[in-house]
């Protein structure tokens, strides 16, 4: 199976390709109107496109760390470490036209699932890519939380194999602006 190109995101003020097997949350419940948010059918891996307020009190390496410990506080992380970060070849993106920086950050969360008292380390990569001529830290975040314990052999399973760190910059790169109205008047 291919994945999903040019899937229309915002009202289709953007687009990018997607991972094989994504299901659209907001088809399964509401979500914010800042976002978009994807989840692989058999994983508990997700996929969340943001579009933040731009924050200009910070700058380069430590933009992309301070929307993650705000991920983390949002999510109440018992714990939040960063593995990596590093920038992002402008050349590369989709949107380079309208972006002045961009960063790659690697990282874990200790985070409890729901009702769940025992928190497990979640595997977080985010690229943020920073718009400043509209004002916008856009947000890409690929959640990998540890495997479950269900069966692989599920037929299901092997249909729709985990998402990949490929899959997520084939996202980050191919995210395209179609209307930059989304921003407001500028």
């Amino acid at each position: 199976m291919e994945p999903t190109q040019d899937y229309p995101l915002f009202g289709g003020a953007f687009s990018a390709t997607l991972p094989v097997g994504a299901i659209d949350v907001s088809d399964l419940r509401p979500i914010p109107d800042n976002q978009e948010v994807f989840c692989h059918r058999v994983t508990d891996q997700s996929l969340i496109v943001e579009l933040l307020e731009l924050q200009a009190h910070v700058r380069g390496e430590a933009a992309a760390r301070y929307h993650f410990e705000d991920v983390g506080g949002v999510q109440g992380a018992r714990a939040v470490h960063v593995e990596a970060v590093q920038p992002l070849l402008l050349e590369n993106l989709a949107l380079r036209g309208c972006c002045e920086e961009a960063w790659f950050l690697s990282g874990k969360q200790q985070v409890a699932k729901g009702n769940q008292q025992a928190a497990k380390d979640v595997t977080l990569h985010q690229a943020l890519l920073r718009l400043t001529r509209y004002q916008t830290d856009l947000l890409l975040t690929f959640n990998q939380p540890p495997p479950d314990d269900r069966s692989s052999l599920d037929p299901e399973n092997l249909s729709f194999p985990p998402w990949s760190l490929g899959d997520f910059e084939r996202l980050v790169t191919s995210l395209t602006l179609h209307d930059p109205d989304i921003f407001g008047p500028q």
